[in-house]
């Protein structure tokens, strides 16, 4: 504010000095054309001047000096000018020209003309104005200007110290609730703010807690992780170390601990696969070699290797299949069928039914596995895509228990497809998933062709159904 100040107040005072030369200028000027056509000489060749008071501005001062440096006329002297020019440096120029003397209490504007006869110097004219006025006027307006200054910025930098003042006093309750956090350790709390929401302190308040949210988020999904991951650890390490007990007290090899040894050695391979394959999810590290999939004949690959994998405890049909293309990785496509598949087979009591279904709705496809088994609690499909999730808490641990990675991993893999799964569930009448994924849009998809599957009739699935009702 300071600084624009200084810029326009010197504009200003340059602006009306030019403009009061000016016209100091003018006035030398008319008053020079008046003395010309005024002016004789006389039978010593001495400059004569004619002029009456009434003829030029009382403030206007002539002389007229010889070449010998004598005063040949004058008009009008001012005080301290008697025998001596107004500006004598000028005398021995010969062409026009405006100069500006000063000293002690006097400040002039000249204007000397050498004057000719038969195209010679005779003498030079010199004809001045005071400039007491000017500067007067200059001394006023710097004075009146630089109050303006003192008081302008006294009043902006008052104005912007409350005003600033007020605006960021938030800050200090923002600095005091993150320092209270840091020394608490509790990313539970939240930073108050009363103020509008969508101002600069607003957005700045809603962000720091968004991110306080991220953090507590990710700070108890960490403890959680450790927890699950130290119990999931435990019961494997648990039987390796007794079963390796048991064989050092006996001093010989027994078939049956070996056997439980390598269960569970393989078990905590899976885990540590399982664990690492999220982390390089996560991290962006896990890389999908995305081209064209023709989704009906993997489905129907995934219900082959699951029909044998599956024996005789669970059947395992396969409705109607719609020819589709989508854009995506082919095995790791596969991972999420066989996850979903087996899943299903596992949980399903003895006797029961898995389906299988791929149709084409609109631009996705949509990939159904439903199950006659018992279920999901309806707390529990919140969920059942969390890491380490199982629904059914009383669950006995053996060979085929998984850990909770698997729907986790499926989701992910599904999501970075652009597509999504859907699930519903209801106790005691099994559980559908609905695969959408987005069909391959650079490529005209053929005509719907259904490939014959068993006699089980056709349910579209709805929203809110229950999973019995929910799927072909």
């Amino acid at each position: 504010m300071g600084g624009i100040l200084l810029v326009i107040s010197a504009a200003v005072i340059i602006v009306v000095t030019v403009l009061l030369f000016n016209t100091t200028d003018n006035r030398l000027e008319a008053a020079q054309e008046v003395i010309l056509k005024n002016v004789g000489i006389d039978e010593l060749g001495k400059v004569q001047i004619h002029v009456k008071p009434t003829d030029i501005s009382p403030d206007i001062y002539v002389q007229v000096w010889g070449l010998d440096g004598e005063l040949q006329s004058e008009f009008g002297l001012p005080p301290n000018f008697e025998n001596k020019p107004f500006d004598e440096s000028a005398l021995p120029l010969d062409y026009p020209t405006y100069s500006e003397p000063s000293g002690p209490g006097w400040h002039i504007r000249v204007l000397s003309i050498p004057l000719q006869k038969d195209d010679h110097i005779i003498a030079v004219l010199q004809v001045a104005s005071s400039l007491e006025v000017v500067d007067a006027a200059r001394k006023d307006l710097t004075d009146v200007l630089s109050v303006i200054w003192v008081v302008a910025v006294l009043l902006s930098g008052i104005v912007v110290w409350f005003t600033l003042g007020q605006t960021l006093k938030p800050l200090g309750a923002i600095t005091e609730t993150v320092e209270q956090i840091n020394r608490a350790d509790d990313l539970s709390r939240r930073i108050p703010y009363q103020g509008p929401e969508n101002d600069e302190i607003g957005n700045l308040v809603g962000s720091f807690n968004q991110t306080l949210e991220r953090l507590e988020a990710l700070f108890t999904s960490q403890q959680r992780l450790l927890a699950d991951v130290s119990h999931e650890l435990r019961t494997p390490l648990t039987v390796i170390k007794g079963n390796v007990d048991l064989m050092r007290r006996m001093k010989s090899l027994d078939e049956e601990s070996l056997t439980s040894i390598d269960q569970e050695a393989g078990r905590l391979t899976r885990l540590v696969g399982g664990l690492l394959l999220l982390a390089q999810a996560e991290s962006g590290k896990l890389a999908l070699h995305m081209k064209r999939v023709e989704l009906d004949l993997l489905v129907t690959e995934v219900f082959q290797e699951m029909t044998i994998l599956a024996g005789n405890k669970v059947h395992i049909r396969l409705n109607e299949i719609d020819q589709a293309y989508v854009n995506g990785d082919r095995d790791r496509l596969k991972q999420v069928f066989i996850n979903l598949v087996a899943n299903a087979v596992q949980y399903t009591p003895p006797g029961g039914e898995v389906f299988l279904s791929l149709e084409r709705i609109g631009e996705q496809a949509r990939i159904i596995c439903r199950d006659t088994g018992p279920g999901i609690p309806s707390e529990d499909l919140p969920h059942i895509f969390e890491r380490f999730y199982r629904a059914e808490k009383s669950r006995t641990r053996r060979e085929t228990t998984g850990f909770g990675l698997g729907l986790s991993i499926a989701n992910w893999i599904v999501e970075r497809h652009g597509g999504r799964i859907e699930v519903n569930s209801q106790e005691g009448k099994g559980t559908t998933f609905a695969i959408w994924l987005p069909l391959y849009s650079n490529n005209k998809q053929p005509d719907t062709q259904k490939t014959p599957g068993t006699t089980v009739p056709s349910k579209k699935l709805g929203t809110g159904r229950s999973g019995s009702q929910s799927d072909k």
